[in-house]
């Protein structure tokens, strides 16, 4: 039974959300119930993967008994498992605030819902890059009805956007996954990495084109500049819950990054080893840079957190860029922090702007809110949080990010990292200021209250910022072990092909 749970974290979602569009229409009651017992069983699920990872054996799944590199293929690792247990608990957060009355403004939010975490758990437990592309694609769709529920034109514009930019890139991911079988043959993860070690040099040139096309896919999920500029509009526009959900979507093209890039282009790739890194430092830097302008210059609390979401992408793809053990050990450490908490923000900004009558999240003037301390409390922890200011955790993520630097690498990361900070501080602490002190004498009579299952939901995520520093010692241990396991290519290839690469790039097995 234990082989099978590898699986769990796709079928359970799309069992669920499969249910729940059986009985449509007014059954909201029904629906919460059923999402509720679907996140529980998720979140067991997802636990004991992370402990069965743990002992660093690298599991597999395949559907069908198709042994790779043919067939479908599940693997867990102590990456995939990590990764899994974040975007459980991240719905977990969002499902529990969307029961708060926001999934009764539009049809389908939970079926929806649950299959955009099908494909979020599938791209991280994917062991080939054609299904990587299918489990996208899924995450995708879902997202498209996601954007546009309950509706409003300033949504339907953002979301035409997100949806045009999304399927081109879904044509350009084909292109390159035809290119990269055409090539080598094969799409299989670890044999990928086997054939490109052994692979003529002659096709060397078509397989780097095909990766930076698979690269500059991946950019574009990840909102790393030029391909930016999707991101600050439709996570403004998202209703809070799928705003939260989607702080993970930038993280699944990180992580789909740090999956090739090491692991079939690493070390033993020959003359394509570790080509990608320039581009990926480089562009993390610059957007960087951009992130830091938009928060400075942001008119609304919304928008303001996609920008600090943009910083967050920027830092991690510097990090990638640097590729040092120490860089993406720091990485992982970081991606936690930086998506629980910005999803937090995001509700945040949604409860605030409901109780601010018609000024909404705009960064003007206005009445008073209904609970000004208790908002205002969240607001400056999650700001110093995600900014990276003492004792939060932020402080310690960018802290380990920053000291990862070697070389030159310091010279512009510090700057453009404490740059980029101080710019969050100014823009976010005159925000503050004029939304909860600044504010006039009587206090706003409508907006709903921040109850259990909303504020609940934000005090979880935010709470991260508090949390995260007291278990850093065990947190920053395992990141390093997960490092160790995913740069260690041939303990994959033997794992699920039965052979190894050395390092002359000869293949050798059974």
């Amino acid at each position: 039974m234990s082989d099978h749970l590898i699986i769990a974290p796709i079928v359970l979602p799309l069992l669920f959300g499969a249910l729940m569009l059986f009985k449509r229409g007014d059954s909201q009651r029904f629906h919460r119930t059923l999402a509720a017992i679907g996140m529980v069983a998720q979140l067991a699920v997802a636990i004991t993967l992370l402990v069965q990872s743990s002992d660093g054996a690298i599991r597999s799944y395949a559907l069908g008994d198709w042994q790779p590199p043919f067939g479908i293929i599940l693997v867990l690792d102590r990456l995939a498992a990590y990764m899994v247990l974040i975007s459980t608990l991240l719905g977990s957060a969002a499902l529990l605030y969307s029961s708060g009355g926001q999934d009764a403004r539009g049809s389908n939010f939970h079926a929806l819902f649950q299959f955009q975490l099908m494909g979020i758990n599938g791209a991280f437990l994917t062991g080939d890059i054609f299904n990587l592309f299918v489990f996208f694609e899924i995450l995708l769709i879902a997202s498209y009805g996601l954007i546009l529920h309950s509706g409003g034109r300033k949504r339907t514009l953002a979301g035409l956007h997100y949806v045009v930019l999304n399927i081109a890139a879904s044509s350009f991911f084909l292109i390159a996954i035809g290119t990269l079988y055409g090539t080598l043959g094969t799409l299989n993860m670890a044999d990928l990495a086997v054939q490109v070690t052994n692979m003529d040099p002659r096709r060397a040139a078509l397989v780097q084109s095909a990766a930076l096309l698979l690269m500059a896919v991946f950019l574009l999920k990840s909102a790393i500049l030029p391909l930016h500029f999707w991101l600050p509009r439709a996570y403004a526009a998202a209703p809070g819950a799928v705003a939260a959900i989607f702080a993970i979507m930038t993280k699944v093209g990180i992580y789909s990054i740090l999956r090739v890039y090491t692991q079939i282009f690493g070390d033993h790739a020959g003359e394509l080893a570790n080509f990608a890194h320039v581009w990926l430092w480089w562009g993390g830097l610059a957007t960087l840079a951009i992130g830091g302008i938009g928060v400075f210059s942001s008119p609304d609390l919304r928008l303001q957190v996609s920008y600090l979401t943009l910083i967050s992408v920027g830092t991690m793809v510097a990090a990638l860029g640097m590729s040092h053990p120490a860089s993406y050990s720091a990485l992982l450490f970081y991606l936690p922090h930086t998506t629980f908490i910005s999803a937090g923000l995001f509700l945040l900004s949604e409860v605030i702007g409901r109780q601010r009558g018609r000024a909404s999240t705009r960064i003007v003037k206005s009445r008073r809110l209904r609970q000004p301390y208790l908002l205002g409390a969240l607001y400056m922890i999650g700001m110093l949080g995600i900014l990276g200011l003492p004792p939060f955790s932020g402080a310690l993520a960018k802290t380990l990010i920053l000291f990862s630097a070697q070389g030159s690498e310091g010279a512009w990361l510090w700057p453009l990292v404490l740059g980029s900070t101080l710019l969050g501080i100014v823009s976010t602490s005159r925000a503050g200021t004029t939304v909860f002190w600044r504010s006039g004498a009587s206090a706003s009579t409508k907006g709903p209250l921040l109850n259990l299952r909303t504020g609940g939901a934000v005090v979880m995520l935010i709470g991260v910022a508090v949390l995260m520093p007291i278990f850093a010692g065990p947190i920053s241990a395992y990141t390093d072990t997960i490092t160790a396991q995913l740069l260690d290519t041939n303990a994959y290839t033997e794992a699920l092909l039965g052979v190894s690469i050395d390092t002359a790039g000869e293949e050798s097995g059974p």
